[in-house]
């Protein structure tokens, strides 16, 4: 992409059968088929380059529905686990007079003050609504939350399955991206990685098209160990 570079990628994964690999959503990444009996294991490293400026949300504006690429209209409808519809008379009467990057800004804060981080607090099944109700969660609970409420106030929000420095604990991180001034634009609702040092990884609507890997039958977690380093 424009504001990353992939320099150099390593996958290893232990599967009787050729990986086949296609497009991931957007044309952003790739999904890998594989298929495993057993034990599974799956080696990952990769170096990104990334060349994204810092950017003053509060300075972008929104734009009107009508003028929306037909690719970003999906991100302003309700998904399945973003009830956005259930949020708008929460955002018209919690962020009034805001518009833009600015509202964004604002529900970034909200979602940030008012969601406990707890790990272990949610599940698969978590939506956007039960988090609001909760008030604590994961990271994907608080991009499902704050997409919704984007989408809530017709800013158009997607679900970014991301690494970065910074998160704690080490895992693998899910932020947002909303359309703004005819762009997306990195946010990320825990506060925990900065907009500039964000790789993504994929998109979609919701946790369902980010998901890092995806089981068709059963499978049981052994282990699991995320690393990411800065590097000047």
């Amino acid at each position: 992409m424009a504001d990353q570079h992939l320099s150099n990628s390593r996958l290893m994964v232990s599967s009787g059968c050729d990986l086949i690999a296609v497009e991931g959503e957007e044309s952003i990444g790739q999904r890998t088929w594989a298929s495993g009996e057993g034990v599974f294991k799956v080696d990952y490293d990769c170096t990104v380059e990334i060349t994204r400026p810092k950017v003053d949300l509060s300075s972008l504006t929104a734009d009107s529905p009508r003028n929306l690429p037909a690719r970003v209209i999906p991100h302003l409808l309700p998904s399945r686990y973003c009830e956005s519809d259930q949020f708008e008379a929460f955002v018209e009467s919690e962020f009034a007079g805001l518009t833009g990057g600015a509202q964004i800004v604002a529900m970034r804060d909200w979602v940030e003050t008012n969601i406990e981080y707890r790990s272990g607090s949610s599940r698969s099944t978590t939506t956007a609504a039960m988090t609001f109700v909760q008030r604590r969660g994961v990271c994907r609970d608080y991009a499902h939350l704050l997409a919704s409420l984007a989408r809530a106030a017709t800013i158009p929000a997607r679900l970014v399955a991301a690494y970065a420095p910074g998160v704690n604990p080490p895992d693998f991180h899910a932020v947002i991206e909303v359309w703004l001034d005819g762009a997306w634009h990195l946010v990320d609702p825990t506060g925990m990685a900065q907009p500039d040092e964000i790789v993504r990884i994929g998109v979609g609507r919701d946790a369902i098209d980010i998901a890092f890997m995806t089981v068709f039958g059963t499978a049981q977690l052994r282990c699991q160990q995320v690393n990411v380093v800065r590097r000047s």
